[in-house]
């Protein structure tokens, strides 16, 4: 019968779907006196998932050309800081500007480090993930600075057409673009040829080095535009913002099928990995658990996407 059924028959391939689905039935049952189904719910679903997915799209390509960034959320905190003393001094426009600065300065950096030093992206990202919250704090005074744009705060993250959150548009372009990019472009052939291989990439004419360090600067990129969508949101720049997000983005990636050792990854995939990571985190608030134990719950679902790509690797 499965056989005869290709969904079913790669059910593995698909199993981030099929354990989408039943989650949300589980979440739809079991929660339902406690307003799951509640269409302001399942739009704060949206609202919270919605800077991971973001970010979780370039992580994507990322992974797949066999690096890592463990950057991404320090890098979305500090974006956060500069965009709003931005905006404070100098308007919307130059806050928008001095986020992205803060994005593609970071990314350059950290591929420069990994491609040209030789410097294992991990330790790179790591040591990043340390200097971009401690210059956060440093030019923040470790104090919120607040947004006073109702333009830049409706556009990044605040805002709503009718019911429907604008975080949710920046959520599906992002992964449109990045599903179009990795799948329809030869930077996005280049990208999983890199990681399935970097010596025979090499050796078919590809500049691997190249590749890897736009990949990291994508990711810092991705990283700026979630963290201008949290200072939208929250009207406000903090450098707490973002911390930790770089578990639930890889977590969110790999879940998707994307390897953690390179030459595969699927966009597509990856945003319903982040909308499962929310739908979960969102579950575990209803059903009233504490915060710890929340954090247990997400490090088995880390757990749980490596076993995972381990076996569809």
């Amino acid at each position: 019968m499965a056989e005869r059924i290709p969904f079913l028959a790669n059910w593995r391939q698909n199993i981030i779907y099929i354990g989408f689905v039943v989650i949300f039935a589980v979440f739809a049952v079991t929660l339902a006196d406690k307003g799951f189904l509640n269409p302001t719910n399942l739009l704060n679903i949206i609202r919270q998932t919605a800077m991971i997915a973001v970010m979780a799209v370039a992580m994507t390509f990322v992974l797949a050309s066999g690096e890592i960034d463990l950057s991404i959320g320090a890098v979305a905190g500090l974006t956060t800081v500069t965009v709003a003393m931005a905006i404070a001094v100098a308007g919307p426009l130059a806050g928008v500007l001095a986020g992205i600065a803060t994005g593609i300065a970071v990314g350059c950096f950290n591929g420069w480090l990994t491609t040209r030093i030789g410097i294992p992206s991990f330790l790179t990202t790591l040591a990043m993930m340390g200097i971009a919250k401690g210059v956060a704090m440093w030019i923040s005074d470790t104090a919120a600075v607040p947004i006073l744009s109702p333009g830049y705060s409706w556009l990044f993250g605040g805002g709503s057409m009718g019911p429907v959150p604008v975080l949710l548009f920046w959520m599906l372009v992002a992964g449109a673009l990045g599903h179009f990019v990795l799948r329809r472009t030869s930077f996005g052939r280049r990208v999983l040829a890199t990681g399935g291989g970097e010596t025979a990439a090499r050796y078919s004419g590809i500049d691997t080095g190249n590749i890897k360090f736009k990949v990291l600067v994508i990711s810092s990129t991705a990283a700026a535009i979630a963290g201008m969508l949290y200072a939208g949101r929250l009207q406000s720049g903090r450098f707490q913002l973002g911390e930790g997000d770089e578990l639930s983005v890889i977590a969110a990636a790999v879940l998707g099928g994307t390897s953690l050792f390179g030459g595969k990854g699927t966009v597509i995939g990856t945003i319903v990995g982040a909308l499962m990571i929310g739908l979960i985190n969102n579950g575990l608030i209803l059903m009233g658990l504490e915060f710890s134990q929340q954090l247990i719950a997400r490090g088995a679902i880390i757990i749980l996407a490596v076993a995972l790509s381990q076996k569809r690797a």
